[in-house]
């Protein structure tokens, strides 16, 4: 992997707070190597109130040219763009970045697409299916977004913050039967956690493990975890699951894709 390091290598920066359970530099890396680009992607510790003053030093550094972007940032680093995709532009997020020809920087949010393809992977049946998303946060917009455009027959966004997850609810209404509602899953085809819950052992299940069926598909964004609490109620009680690495596979092509450009 590190054979062709050099001063010719591109450097694309993973920038996040927590970041070390990330799973993308490695991946992204050995994507790299498989497709003869001496590239490599580099795990970056960027706490909340440094994004602007590490953003701005990276853009006088040439050979970095893009970045991917997860917690806290999404938000913040969309305002550092020039341009951006229209999911981008309507969600006010990005989770990765390149290089415009005058050295700005163009932003998408990946997240939803990476997130509905790990599911269909892993078996879930998105077209005409009743969901649950726990969640209305930058990640979660976007998924949100997803699963519309996928054909969802009806989303049910719950999240702590009523307010956020309405407010989310206006923004998607022309996309699709969208509206707020409790975190009861029942009568739900698919379940989707877009919280960190499940990233700390102490961390309180988003649904009841009672509530869940073996009809029922769940599908967490947590990486790095192993199988969450969520997960592991999940599979004993039967249902069909897909954690948040199958989401991080599942993106790397498309992170490819829009880092070159193809």
């Amino acid at each position: 992997m590190f054979e062709a390091l050099s001063g010719e290598t591109v450097l694309y920066p993973i920038l996040g707070d927590p970041i070390g359970l990330v799973k993308s530099p490695q991946r992204l890396t050995a994507r790299f190597t498989e497709l003869g680009h001496n590239g490599i992607c580099v795990p970056m510790l960027v706490p909340g109130g440094a994004l602007q003053d590490v953003v701005r030093g990276l853009a006088f550094v040439p050979n970095v040219r893009g970045l991917l972007v997860t917690m806290p940032h999404k938000s913040a680093m969309f305002k550092l763009c020039a341009t951006a995709s229209e999911t981008s532009k309507l969600l006010g997020v990005v989770s990765i970045v390149r290089r415009n020809e005058n050295g700005s920087w163009h932003g998408d949010m990946l997240d939803g697409l990476s997130f509905v393809e790990a599911q269909r992977s892993a078996g879930a049946k998105i077209e005409g299916a009743r969901v649950l998303q726990i969640g209305a946060g930058a990640a979660g917009s976007a998924i949100a977004v997803a699963l519309l455009d996928a054909g969802v027959r009806e989303l049910v966004l719950h999240d702590v913050d009523a307010s956020k997850a309405e407010a989310l609810v206006q923004l998607l209404l022309h996309r699709g039967r969208v509206i707020s509602g409790p975190s009861d899953p029942t009568g739900c085809d698919l379940v989707v956690n877009t919280t960190p819950m499940g990233m700390r052992p102490d961390d309180p299940l988003p649904v009841s493990r009672d509530s869940l069926t073996r009809s029922m598909f769940i599908g967490d964004v947590v990486a790095g975890h192993g199988r969450t609490p969520l997960l592991q109620a999940a599979q004993a009680a039967g249902c069909g699951t897909a954690d948040g690495s199958r989401m991080v596979d599942s993106g790397i092509g498309l992170m490819l894709d829009f880092l070159f450009k193809r």
